[in-house]
């Protein structure tokens, strides 16, 4: 039987990506998801998937960068399940643009609204339920938490920031049996490129890089990330490339930073 049978799971940004085939992937292994996002019509199908699966899945319309429908939607969690095993902090906006290109610097507080203070408001409000069935809080990061890249300068701020919350919030909870896992994509086959937003704060609509070289099949990521939640982990850093630049940061940052220059002007042109 599955660690995850029974366990309620809460996933923000459930309504495509990642969120989407990890909500599926749990509901295979007889989890309770409580499925968060801003699209309620998307979330409505991912909710069928996720039945059709073999698991229970409620939806909660959820714009995360609200303090008050996080609270909510925790609300409704404990309603529909009577407690939070799993948070899943996954809800995020990209960006693709030159910091002198940019027009409309709201974008920075956007995305970090989004991205990180999402996150706080949601594992805030969790946190009681959570504390209290010993549970798991889950952030999906990125690579760009742990190393600056270009034309990402809002998003990776947001990533960094993210991260050291998280890590700062895992000590806190030592002995509380809460543990916290931190989880850091590279490029993942997921629309959410097309998504990012421009030097004008406006969606590109299409990617700005060839998606067929060096992208990580979604199924192979969310099959990582479901290992790392029913091992209760510590951190999932995906690929061997990354591994390698991480190390890399330490002994030669400069060098890192000419590869990360290089690897963006590849991946747009």
């Amino acid at each position: 039987m599955s660690t995850m049978q029974g366990k309620t799971v809460i996933i923000t940004g459930a309504s495509a990506g990642i969120g989407e085939e990890l909500a599926v992937a749990l509901a295979s292994r007889g989890a309770n998801l409580v499925l968060a996002a801003r699209g309620e019509e998307a979330l409505a199908q991912v909710r069928k998937r996720c039945e059709q699966a073999g698991g229970r899945a409620v939806t909660v319309g959820t714009d995360v960068a609200e303090p008050e429908a996080c609270r909510r939607m925790i609300e409704r969690a404990v309603e529909a399940f009577g407690g939070v095993d799993v948070l899943v902090n996954n809800a995020g906006i990209s960006m693709w643009a030159r910091f002198e290109e940019i027009e409309d610097l709201t974008l920075f507080e956007r995305i970090m609204r989004v991205n990180y203070l999402g996150s706080v408001y949601c594992t805030h409000a969790a946190l009681p339920h959570l504390k209290e069935r010993k549970g798991l809080l889950v952030a999906i990061s990125s690579l760009t938490g742990k190393t600056g890249v270009p034309t990402r300068s809002a998003y990776a701020a947001s990533k960094h920031a993210m991260q050291g919350f998280f890590d700062s919030l895992r000590i806190e909870l030592l002995g509380t049996g809460v543990d916290v896992l931190v989880v850091s994509p590279g490029f993942v086959a997921t629309d959410i490129r097309a998504r990012a937003l421009g030097p004008d704060g406006k969606p590109h609509q299409e990617s700005k890089r060839d998606e067929g070289k060096d992208t990580m099949p979604l199924e192979e990521c969310v099959s990582q990330i479901v290992r790392a939640i029913e091992r209760r982990e510590r951190e999932v850093v995906m690929t061997a490339k990354a591994k390698v630049g991480m190390f890399l940061k330490l002994v030669a940052p400069g060098l890192v930073d000419r590869i990360a220059q290089r690897a963006v002007r590849e991946k747009s042109t």
